[in-house]
């Protein structure tokens, strides 16, 4: 099994020495950190293959991002970033997330910020049969595992346009991302089992994401 206790300890020591000079010395402990994370996500796609064939195509090096941050207009970000992840789609739709860091840790799913073109999509979903995302949304199983939609911090303060304010779902029309999270611990992450709890996050946000690309397509 992967030595994910590697995976942290590499991140803390890059996060309280965050610079270039420090990577440059501490390049074999970086590319171990990793092989430790692309053997976890390995885990993931053998798991999530057995639910849809197109993980066990996907390969783990696919998923993941370069550590390095673009501050090309993000100049005081660090020249690092604190954390691995696991992005089988990139962002471009719906699927899963996994992020691990020693300051936060989580598994996520939905659509974050999607374009102007897709939250019209969205929009219009709702508006046609808002009642089936809603009862997704509440679903006990669903509320159990992830709560409550996230945060929105661009959410609108009043109605989008071509919808009144008075309308049944106006509160998820007024959205602009459209995901949710469940914070993990280091102990659930470092845990030999942690690719059952990724397998459960998958198979909750699977009406959730469903509905999300469904109203993609329109």
């Amino acid at each position: 099994m992967p030595n994910k206790r590697k995976i942290y300890a590499f991140l803390r020591d890059l996060t309280a020495n965050n610079s270039k000079e420090w990577m440059d010395a501490h390049r074999q402990d970086y590319h171990a950190a990793k092989d430790e994370w692309l053997a976890e996500i390995q885990l993931f796609l053998d798991r999530l293959a057995q639910h849809d064939p197109t993980y066990g195509k996907i390969a783990p090096r696919d998923t993941v991002m370069r550590i390095n941050n673009n501050r090309k207009f993000h100049p005081d970000r660090p020249v690092y970033k604190d954390n691995f992840g696991f992005n089988p789609g990139g962002g471009d739709e719906p699927l899963i997330y996994v992020h691990v860091s020693p300051k936060h840790s989580f598994i996520a799913g939905g659509l974050h910020n999607p374009d102007n073109k897709v939250l019209k999509s969205i929009r219009g979903a709702i508006d046609y049969d808002g009642d089936k995302f809603l009862g997704i949304l509440q679903s006990k199983s669903f509320q159990d595992f992830y709560g409550e939609l996230s945060k929105d911090p661009n959410k609108l303060k009043t109605s989008p346009q071509g919808y009144d304010a008075d309308h049944e779902y106006i509160e998820l029309l007024r959205r602009k991302d459209f995901t949710v999270m469940r914070d993990v611990t280091q102990e659930e992450v470092i845990a030999d089992d942690f690719v059952d709890l990724v397998e459960q996050a998958y198979l909750e946000l699977q009406p959730f994401n469903a509905y999300l690309k469904r109203a993609m397509e329109v």
